[in-house]
């Protein structure tokens, strides 16, 4: 696979093609000596890593992160290591836990899966607010529960044929029709919460501003980028973000926007392991 169309069907780039699982290794037993070493620190209060730790785990990825300049694996290995109890929080400082001691004494191929298990039954952070340009996230009332919007993703996921490339907009189409359906907004008023720019102008309630492309599936992006292709569950197949989906334009106050959300340019995924 040498070329492919982007989402939104567009050919002629010469997309990366990232197969993932043999970096994921050796960046988990990175990312685990970093611990041991004392050099990474998170916020105690929301468990993000700062600037600092994220350019530290930059430094130590086998291949680099996916984009130069826009940290993805390097911001989600401190949080699913933690997530994992690999590794835990004293004093804003991360150290090994007696598991990511013995994970780190062993070869690590084995936590893969399960540090994936983990973020999807309780991870760190709640992964829409990663995309930043969708605002509103944290008004009271608005969003579903994190913890099942990751489990509908981790189902798809799960579904798909090993070694089988499949177009991120396929992976949509079969996700709108599962129950119980992924949705972000908790219900038809919620959503006039969430907006793009400006709140009033740039709700997303009106009819036609939040496709589930636009909502559900920047999610689902972000789920399947930062978090299974960091730990090598998928192989990707990706194109810069800027321009590789235009289903946004339509709504206000993106006119001077790239993308929407960093993980834009994923366009295919290949489940490489037993989920």
């Amino acid at each position: 696979m040498t070329q492919a169309a982007d989402s939104t069907g567009r050919a002629g780039r010469a997309p990366t093609i990232r197969r993932t699982a043999d970096e994921a290794r050796a960046n988990l037993t990175s990312v685990l000596r970093l611990c041991q070493e004392g050099k990474l620190r998170c916020s105690e209060k929301s468990r993000r890593p700062g600037a600092a730790t994220v350019a530290l785990v930059t430094e130590v990825l086998q291949d680099g992160d996916f984009y130069p300049g826009h940290a993805i694996a390097a911001f989600a290995w401190p949080l699913l290591v933690q997530a994992g109890r690999l590794a835990e929080l004293a004093g804003g400082r991360m150290q090994l836990t007696p598991r990511g001691r013995a994970i780190l004494a062993r070869a690590p191929s084995d936590a893969l899966t399960l540090l994936w298990n983990r973020w999807l039954a309780s991870a760190p952070i709640d992964e829409l607010s990663r995309i930043e340009h969708i605002r509103g996230q944290s008004r009271p009332n608005t969003l579903t529960a994190a913890s099942k919007r990751r489990q509908a993703v981790g189902r798809a996921l799960a579904a798909l044929p090993p070694g089988k490339w499949v177009q991120i907009d396929e992976l949509f189409a079969s996700m709108q029709l599962d129950e119980p359906p992924l949705r972000v907004a908790r219900n038809a008023s919620s959503i006039w919460h969430l907006y793009i720019a400006e709140p009033r102008y740039g709700s997303l309630g009106y009819l036609g501003f939040h496709d589930w492309p636009l909502l559900e599936g920047r999610y689902t992006l972000c789920v399947l980028f930062e978090y299974a292709a960091t730990l090598g569950l998928i192989d990707v197949t990706y194109t810069d973000p800027a321009g590789a989906r235009d289903d946004f334009r339509g709504n206000w106050g993106t006119d001077d926007l790239d993308y929407l959300s960093r993980y834009d340019g994923l366009t295919a995924i290949r489940r490489v392991a037993s989920l």
